[in-house]
């Protein structure tokens, strides 16, 4: 019974740290430091990375680089595609 209430309680401390891993890295910043930021502070580390993914987000310039990032990467892996059914 107590193992259970442990790692229950481990997986419900770790949730926030993982949600702010979680959206640095999809934004192109490292999951571990994020990670170990939300175990150390964990209401203010979610809010200082939502206000700069805001941030970025708001940035024009910074939201057509992202946009022309994605679009790369997809007609890169399209070539992939192509290249590996003509072999």
């Amino acid at each position: 019974m107590f193992v259970d209430l442990l790692v229950a309680g481990i997986i419900a401390i770790s949730i926030l740290p993982l949600t702010t891993g979680y959206c640095a890295y999809s934004y192109g910043r490292s999951f571990w430091l994020w990670f170990a930021l939300g175990f150390l502070l964990p209401i203010v580390s979610y809010f200082i990375l939502f206000a700069l993914i805001l941030r970025q987000q708001l940035d024009h310039g910074q939201r057509l680089l992202f946009e022309a990032k994605s679009i790369l990467a997809e007609a890169e892996e399209a070539e992939r595609a192509e290249r590996q059914r003509h072999e």
